[in-house]
């Protein structure tokens, strides 16, 4: 299971290079394929869209019964919202244990490349929330972010809106400004680290205001994140 990071070729990390490079199979998202352009050439490629996670898996789990090395993309980190939880899941359900050799490759995730974008908002205690409630139901994710908010935590929000879910991030929103005022720091990312990246600073009062997407990374400051410079920072406590 294989961590690509946000998109961009020089954030791949040398250890998930040299794994896609030796891979005889890659699966994947399609989006995910696509970003690896040049490095899936010459491989087998099992690519599906969304909603198809375990068709890929499975065919993934069988080539490697099969005895070919497969790499499994995630964008990110793929024991972040990636595939490689599904993926042992799969083979501890199908006791394969000691049959199937497995590695898991950090990556960079779309919260830490979005927070680079925008400074150093996550250097204190953090929380991360998607709002796809494709998996989990919205009530759990409600109460996730009471959470989140009632503990004054600053907040990644992953998954924030799509075509069918438009009034998540409104909710979202609704919930946090009880705990913290309209002019608490927000930086929105979309993109961040491929084609078309986009890089807005705002706040809590006028995050609506924007367009935000599946493509967007939202982080939400804490009580303690400041605007320095252009930047959003989130002060640990050091004295100066």
């Amino acid at each position: 299971m294989v961590g690509i990071g946000p998109g961009s070729a020089d954030l791949i990390s040398p250890r998930a290079l040299k794994a896609l490079k030796e891979a005889r199979v890659v699966a994947g998202y399609k989006t995910y394929i696509e970003l690896l352009g040049d490095l899936v050439t010459g491989r087998e490629v099992i690519s599906t869209g969304m909603t198809r996670e375990v068709d890929r898996c499975a065919a993934a789990i069988e080539r490697a019964r099969a005895g070919k090395d497969v790499a499994v993309v995630s964008s990110g980190d793929p024991g972040v919202y990636g595939m490689a939880g599904l993926i042992l899941e799969m083979l501890d359900r199908e006791g394969l244990w000691g049959r199937v050799e497995v590695e898991v490759i950090p990556g960079i995730t779309s919260a830490t490349a979005a927070a680079a974008k925008i400074g150093a908002p996550l250097m204190h205690d953090f929380a991360v929330i998607s709002l796809s409630d494709l998996l989990t139901p919205w009530e759990v994710i409600e109460k996730r972010l009471e959470a989140a908010g009632a503990g004054d935590f600053v907040l990644v929000i992953y998954n924030p809106a799509s075509h069918r879910r438009a009034g998540q991030i409104r909710r979202a929103v609704e919930i946090l400004k009880k705990y913290r005022p309209g002019n608490t720091p927000v930086g929105i990312v979309r993109n961040a680290d491929r084609e078309d990246e986009e890089i807005i600073i705002t706040d809590l009062d006028h995050v609506l205001d924007f367009k935000i997407d599946m493509l967007c990374t939202v982080i939400v400051g804490s009580s303690g994140t400041r605007k320095l410079g252009g930047f959003l920072v989130t002060p640990r406590g050091y004295r100066l």
